[in-house]
């Protein structure tokens, strides 16, 4: 028999966020201003002595660092209000001081050495791919006025990432192409490199001559192993931002968190020092007088990245930060604000949920700036804010630190011992339906409720969260043993979801196979003592039916759209 207890959605547990945003609020608009003392001397080193071989700064850049010390509390601001309903809520950033534009307590420094001389500092960007609420971007500019040297931006455009494909790809060009025209406003060059990064940055930091070399956070094995490898044949200073996170990673705890109501109460402790106001983007302090980048053409690496169409590009969302943040401030906050706490688990109801994972993944908005704007709101949807900024910041951040501190993320060694005992022990337990991989990525099972799921992730590039659950359980329960299980799970998910390739992605197939940030549940066949899903507690949650047929919808849409797409490209001009 299945558990009884009814399978919530993986943000639902109860968090009162009210009060410690309240406190963030009060004490929030002047910590930029107050909350940094001098960020030269006060970057956090976490990595030790400069490394002389990739392996030795791979691993100092995986490097545990020390919990921070107690922050300060910045002063109070004014309560925010109940929001525009009609209007885009105007946004608020600061005056830029120069001097002190960035809490150091973001920093971490991953190659030790000072800084020297007046070479421009180099901001390597990956992570986060926007020249607004940048702390990365600002944290360059910040140095760069110090020691009266200018600012520029690189772009490592990689050969291959995981199982990005031309959807992910063509996403990810288009946005910094709009990015590109913004640095461009703030006379900040932009370059962008193909090819390895061992090979690209460490080329173009000995070519401009560079002091100090700035790049954003990621947890994940591969960007660890880039930055390393960097690390390890650069001869200047480099230092890591968390321009991703409101809390930074190693601020918010020096180890792997149990779960959601482990890390909660550490994440709102430091929201007061870490959710303040940004201050707007400053022009290059100084002007770039070295060779300026050459001309873009985006149209021939849109070309290549898109010549493998077996995952074509999505067309509900807008690439870019500019349209992120319309979607943020318009579409979400603006229409749907209202409902999310009631809508945002029913499959069946499409616009029930923010829609702002791909600018989120891609870094098009900052995470920092959605709260910001989505407090706001409070007074007059405070049960939906809260709930958002619960998935947000918490669960967001929880999914950082799992992917930080766990090495082994995407694989069942990274399990607690009690899920892999339970999974190994049911290992060979019978299936009653075993499919393949080739079955399930064509959703050619006998569950037409999962097979839909499976279709809207390939077609549409997003599953709904709900459903994402489910998918993973059903893919535990027909394949041969958990680790296939998950292999299968995470490249279905980083192939076709637009947001895949992310910790949050990892944590999902996690947590629904191996029960990571889960609790054990009565045991039964092949689940183990993992959390059991199934059709009929779907049935209970909302209309199954309904869900199937905006699926089916979805898809004819799409078909007739490539039709017309096709029809186009063969018309003679």
């Amino acid at each position: 028999m299945a558990s009884k207890r009814k399978a919530p959605s993986r943000g639902a547990e109860g968090a009162d966020v009210k009060e410690l945003l309240e406190k963030a609020v009060k004490k929030g608009k002047n910590a930029a201003g107050k909350a940094v003392e001098s960020t030269a001397g006060a970057v956090k080193d976490a990595a030790g002595g400069a490394a002389k071989a990739v392996k030795k700064a791979t691993e100092k850049v995986a490097e545990v660092p020390k919990a921070a010390a107690k922050a300060v509390l910045p002063s109070s601001a004014k309560d925010e209000g109940a929001g525009p309903s009609s209007k885009t809520p105007p946004l608020s950033r600061l005056p830029a001081d120069l001097n002190k534009l960035v809490d150091p307590k973001r920093v971490m420094t991953l190659r030790e050495g000072e800084v020297t001389g007046t070479g421009p500092v180099l901001y390597w960007m990956s992570r986060d791919q926007r020249s607004a609420d940048n702390w990365a971007l600002l944290y360059a500019i910040e140095q760069a006025h110090k020691q009266g040297s200018s600012v520029a931006v690189i772009f490592n455009l990689v050969p291959r990432f995981l199982h990005a494909g031309a959807r992910h790809f063509g996403f990810m060009l288009r946005g910094l192409r709009v990015m590109e025209k913004n640095l461009k406003e703030k006379d900040i060059p932009f370059f962008i490199v193909q090819g390895e990064p061992v090979d690209t940055i460490v080329q173009f930091v000995a070519k401009v001559g560079t002091s100090l070399l700035v790049t954003d956070f990621s947890p994940l094995r591969i960007a660890r192993e880039w930055k390393g490898g960097v690390c390890s044949l650069v001869n200047i200073p480099v230092h890591q931002v968390d321009a991703h996170n409101v809390v930074p990673t190693w601020v918010c705890s020096d180890k792997q968190e149990y779960g959601a109501r482990t890390i909660r109460t550490k994440v709102h402790r430091n929201l007061p020092e870490f959710l303040v106001e940004y201050p707007e983007l400053p022009s290059n302090p100084n002007k770039w007088a070295l060779e300026p980048p050459a001309p873009i053409d985006w149209e021939a690496l849109l070309k290549i990245v898109l010549s493998n169409k077996a995952v074509p590009e999505i067309d509900w969302a807008v690439p870019g930060e500019d349209a992120g943040m319309e979607w943020l401030l318009k579409r979400f906050l603006g229409k749907g604000i209202a409902k999310y706490d009631a809508d945002r688990n029913d499959p069946t109801i499409p616009t029930g949920v923010s829609g702002m994972s791909p600018y989120l993944h891609y870094g098009n908005v900052a995470a920092q700036r959605a709260a910001l704007e989505a407090r706001k709101y409070r007074k007059s949807h405070p049960k939906a804010v809260d709930a958002f900024l619960e998935e947000l910041i918490v669960r967001r951040e929880l999914s950082d630190n799992y992917c930080y501190y766990q090495p082994n993320y995407d694989n069942l060694q990274g399990a607690f011992p009690w899920a892999r005992e339970s999974l190994q022990k049911h290992a060979a337990d019978p299936r009653e339906y075993v499919y393949t991989k080739e079955q399930l990525e064509k959703g050619q099972t006998y569950d037409e409720l999962w097979n839909a799921s499976q279709h809207e992730m390939v077609h549409h590039g997003k599953m709904h969260g709900f459903m994402r659950m489910y998918w993973a359980k059903k893919i535990l329960e027909w394949t041969p043993s958990p680790e296939e299980a998950l292999a299968i799970a995470i490249e279905l998910n980083d192939k076709y979801e637009i947001d895949g390739r992310d910790p949050n992605g990892y944590v999902g197939c996690m947590w629904a196979i191996a029960g990571v940030h889960d609790q054990g549940w009565g045991e039964r066949p092949i689940f183990g003592k993992i959390r059991y899903m199934n059709y009929a507690g779907c049935k209970r949650k909302f209309k199954v039916d309904k869900y199937v047929a905006y699926v089916n919808k979805l898809m004819s849409d799409l078909k007739t759209k490539g039709k017309s797409s096709a029809a186009r490209e063969k018309k003679p001009v």
